[in-house]
């Protein structure tokens, strides 16, 4: 069984204040709010700080990574189950942002009012997640109830000591201190949950080829399956958009709570099965490519409001702003350093990067931040504000090893893998094309941070609870090819040529 996660030395960091438990790596969703606090440890030194908005946090497991042997007949209760502790994390999330008054005055408030309740219902339905599990042939986790508990803990960005450690640091000095800048602001952006200044930096700031995160090398190289397969799919400019995901979350509506942007397959629901997405309409000039590409939206926080303001996904998850689509979509299918490629399966599922990055650490992150112009400057955890003249660029490389026998896994994780840094693949897996995705938005105005403050913030739509962290950024890929266009695609990787 190949890996679903690499190792790192980079998890994120805490900074632990009195009376807090230090942040548990793993952790499926951080629920940030005011937690009053009149004394605390900064930098080796005690000082005495009284503020009464010091952030904190919600830290719980995210079981569904955790539960790689689910069988097919019980994967889909068990993800809206899993669903379900989503949902019950953003409703601790929206009481903590509402019963800040209650928690300066009362400091067990968030542990009987919140932390408390919230533990009770994941009891309840990480037993049933049990249940169907058994009731499938299966054997669920004899200790599944021990990821119930959550805790409440201070926290700041992620150590920037691996992946884009420079990027890092001229962050937090742009932003006048990281964590505590943070924390004067408040969780900032204009739904109260991020983004803040200390998530931009500027393109020129970043160092060239300082991106150094294993998930984003790339599977081709000189030598190997050399050539490339392009799909053209248009932009999105048939505005296809719900906040459902087809893969993690079948059959529950609003299961992503943030909306995506859909190009290629417009069949594209919550509801849908294979065989609605293999009959489904495509926006992709082939008409052999039925595939479905999809990604969270970017939005301008500008005071201005979309159409989904109201509603699930949108303003009532947290996601706020003016929807930019992407101006640029290129979709590129390319080889393997070391060995030819093998056709993928028929309705094969791949995620790469993590919505609930900023929580669970970086073993499945796979951001690519960057600028035209400035292509080899790229940063994992800050937005690029870019100079006049230059847009915003988002670029995924996707998993290219699979397993040879599954379309997906209980985990959407272990089925695929990357290549190891020599571009082979480990434990038996087969090469596949790498998918790689990259995205363009001219319409983006770059933002400004005035007396440590963002005006005007772009953000990447996300769990509430992640805080439109530019580290959540995923993308999704489900591959409805028909077989000779797949066919034809390996042929042309294998031989070396440039097709489309």
């Amino acid at each position: 069984m190949g890996r679903n996660t690499r190792k790192r030395r980079m998890p994120l960091a805490t900074k632990v204040t009195a009376g807090a438990a230090a942040l548990a790596l793993g952790g499926g969703g951080l629920v940030w709010a005011n937690f009053y606090a009149s004394a605390h440890e900064d930098g080796g030194h005690n000082r005495t700080k009284s503020r009464g908005a010091q952030v904190a946090t919600i830290n719980c497991p995210d079981v569904g990574q955790k539960l790689t042997k689910v069988p097919r007949q019980a994967r889909r209760g068990v993800a809206k189950e899993l669903a379900l502790l989503d949902r019950q994390i953003t409703d601790a999330y929206t009481r903590l942002a509402e019963t800040r008054q209650a928690q300066a005055g009362d400091a067990g408030y968030v542990d009987n009012a919140i932390l408390g309740p919230l533990k009770s219902k994941r009891t309840a339905t990480l037993d049933r997640i049990g249940i169907n599990i058994n009731r499938a042939g299966g054997t669920a986790p004899r200790d599944l109830g021990r990821f119930a508990r959550c805790q409440g803990v201070p926290v700041e960005q992620p150590d920037g000591d691996d992946g884009a450690g420079q990027d890092q640091d001229n962050g937090q000095d742009q932003g006048g201190g990281g964590q505590d800048n943070g924390q004067e602001q408040g969780n900032g952006g204009q739904a109260g949950n991020g983004p803040v200044a200390d998530d931009f930096i500027a393109i020129e700031d970043v160092q060239p080829n300082s991106r150094n995160l294993p998930n984003g090398l790339a599977a081709n190289g000189d030598g190997g399956s050399t050539g490339s397969f392009t799909t053209e799919c248009g932009t999105n400019e048939n505005a296809l958009r719900n906040s459902d995901n087809v893969i993690v979350a079948p059959g529950v509506s609003n299961g992503a709570q943030h909306q995506h942007d859909y190009v290629g397959n417009q069949a594209n629901t919550a509801f849908a099965s294979d065989e609605d997405l293999a009959n489904g309409e495509t926006t992709c000039r082939n008409q052999g490519d039925r595939s479905t590409y999809f990604w969270p939206v970017l939005r301008i926080q500008d005071g201005t409001q979309d159409i989904d303001q109201g509603q699930p996904g949108g303003g009532q998850d947290g996601n706020v702003g003016k929807i930019v689509a992407p101006t640029d979509v290129e979709l590129k299918f390319v080889g393997n350093r070391t060995s030819d490629v093998v056709a993928m399966p028929r309705a094969l599922r791949i995620i790469t990067g993590d919505a609930k990055a900023f929580t669970n650490g970086l073993n499945n992150a796979n951001t690519a931040w960057s600028c035209t112009g400035f292509e080899d400057r790229q940063v994992t955890d800050k937005y690029p504000i870019c100079p006049e003249g230059s847009s915003v660029v988002r670029t995924s490389a996707f998993q290219s090893c699979w397993d040879g026998q599954n379309t997906d896994s209980a985990n959407h994780r272990t089925h695929v893998d990357f290549v190891e840094a020599d571009g082979t693949c480990s434990n038996g897996f087969q090469a596949i094309p790498q998918l790689q995705v990259r995205l363009v938005y001219d319409d983006i105005p770059a933002p400004r941070i005035e007396n440590g403050q963002v005006v005007n913030p772009f953000a990447v739509d996300s769990f509430p609870e992640q805080l439109h962290k530019p580290i959540t950024d995923h993308n999704d890929f489900i591959n409805f090819f028909d077989e000779d266009l797949m066919n034809e695609m390996v042929d042309c990787i294998n031989s070396g040529q440039d097709c489309q």
